[in-house]
Order: structure tokens, then C-alpha cells, then sequence
């Protein structure tokens, strides 16, 4: 099914259902091998993988995106990119979260990448799903390259802050983000304090390895969990975080 023009609706049909969302966060810079990619890409879709998240920081060129992008076509869910800079965006894609970095110290990161892609966006016809994107405690490689003033892992009334400003600018969604392969998630504290005080749909990234942890964040208060790494290092691990997630919604 062609999804493009209906992921935003897709996404809120999930969220108005209590249904928890799971995107597989794909780095096509770690894709060394498309057939066992390809293997990989179709156990996670028939595990319930709601949809694919396609990007990464460092090394990906738009000739790798597109080459993910292009294996991923048939699959029934939306394939939504996930920018680090103004050349990843391909119109193989159903939508792309329209992010800024709202602890950025670099305006670029803020609003600048955006102004320089809209109209690529448009061309593209890339559904956008507004986005704010905060990055907290570990940050990594993602809070590096963002010049990010890091959000600490306790500092609950700061997320809120930005929460609240995110909601209010009218964007749909804020991730987030404790860096990839961080050692810590985004603590369940932090989620459930800005959950109950914003109206703005939690998404939750960076060190989520266990389907424990997955289910603990959605419980507090998330509305999304991102797993990338434990896709890379143990896809099976990954397939139990989409089966707990499940669970949260079938047995409450």
C-alpha cells in the first residue's frame, strides 16, 4: 500500500487506539549486506514493526538511502526518514520527521536545515511530521555533530520546558533522544512528568535494549519507542521489544 499523504494519520489512528508505536530505526551507513538486510527488514514487518525510520548521522550517502529505501517499498507500513542533514531526503520515502533540534546552540540545527529543505521536501512529496527533537543524558555522536547544550537525565522540568514550547509551535511529536547506543534510556520519571503536563506525543530513543525497558517507558507515559542498534547487534532482541509492545495492547 502507498502510504504517502497518509502517515500522519496512520501514526495518530495507532495513538487514538492505544496502540503502542515501534519504529525500526534503520542506518543505512551499517548496512553492509542487502540480502541479510533484506532478511532482517522482514522479520521486524512480520513481527509488527509499525513503521521504518531510515537515516543516521554519520557516513550515509544518498546513493546508500535510496538503496534501503528502495528494499523496504513493498512493505505495508510507512517508510519515514530520519535526517541528520539537508542531502538525506529521497522521494522513495513516505514522509520524514520535520525535526528541530530545540537544544541546539547551532541555528543551523534549529531552523536553518529546515528552511533549506522545505522546498526539497515539497518537490519530493514528502509527507512532513512536525517534530521537535530533544537529546538528553548521554547524547552521543547525535548531540556532538547537533552542538546540543544536553538535556541532564533528571532535569524533568527542563524537558517539560521544551515540551511545552514544542506543543505550543504547534509541532506533533517530540523524540526524545539519549543517543545511540547510549548506556541509559530517557528515564520513565522524565516521560510520565512531561507527559501528564503537555498534550505532545512522546517518542523515546537511545539505549532501549531490553523488551522490559520498552514496556516501562511506554507504561510511564511514551507513545513511541525507537530501536536501531538492537537491530544491528540482536534482531531477535528487537522482535521481543515488538512483541511486549504488543502485549501492552492486547492484555493492558
Amino acid at each position: 500500500m502507498k502510504m504517502k499523504g497518509k502517515t500522519a494519520s496512520y501514526l495518530r489512528k495507532l495513538i487514538n487506539e492505544g496502540r503502542p508505536i515501534h519504529f525500526s530505526l534503520i542506518d543505512p551507513d551499517k548496512v553492509t549486506d542487502l540480502e541479510v538486510f533484506g532478511k532482517v527488514v522482514s522479520m521486524l514487518y512480520k513481527a509488527g514493526t509499525s513503521a521504518f525510520l531510515v537515516g543516521g548521522t554519520l557516513g550515509v550517502s544518498k546513493e546508500r538511502l535510496d538503496a534501503v529505501l528502495s528494499l523496504l517499498q513493498d512493505l505495508d507500513v510507512p517508510k519515514i526518514i530520519f535526517p541528520s542533514n539537508i542531502n538525506l531526503i529521497s522521494d522513495k520515502a513516505d514522509a520524514i520527521l520535520f525535526m528541530s533540534l530545540l537544544n541546539s546552540d547551532d541555528l543551523y540545527y534549529v531552523i536553518g536545515a529546515q528552511v533549506s529543505s522545505s522546498i526539497i521536501v515539497k518537490m519530493a512529496r514528502l509527507e512532513p511530521i512536525p517534530t521537535g527533537y530533544l537529546i538528553v543524558g548521554h547524547g552521543g555522536t547525535a548531540a556532538h555533530i547537533g552542538r546540543a547544550r544536553v538535556v541532564p537525565y533528571d532535569n524533568a522540568e527542563l524537558a517539560l520546558a521544551y515540551a511545552l514550547a514544542a506543543e505550543y509551535m504547534g509541532m506533533q511529536y517530540l523524540y526524545l533522544e539519549a543517543g545511540s547506543g547510549a548506556p541509559e534510556t530517557v528515564r520513565p520519571e522524565m516521560i510520565r512528568f512531561v507527559s501528564k503536563a503537555s498534550n505532545i506525543n512522546v517518542i523515546v530513543g537511545g539505549g532501549i535494549r531490553s523488551p522490559e525497558r520498552a514496556s516501562e517507558l511506554i507504561r510511564a507515559g511514551a507513545k513511541a519507542i525507537v530501536t536501531g542498534n538492537i537491530i544491528e547487534s540482536d534482531a531477535e532482541k528487537a522482535i521481543k521489544i515488538i512483541d511486549a509492545l504488543q502485549k501492552i495492547y492486547t492484555i493492558g
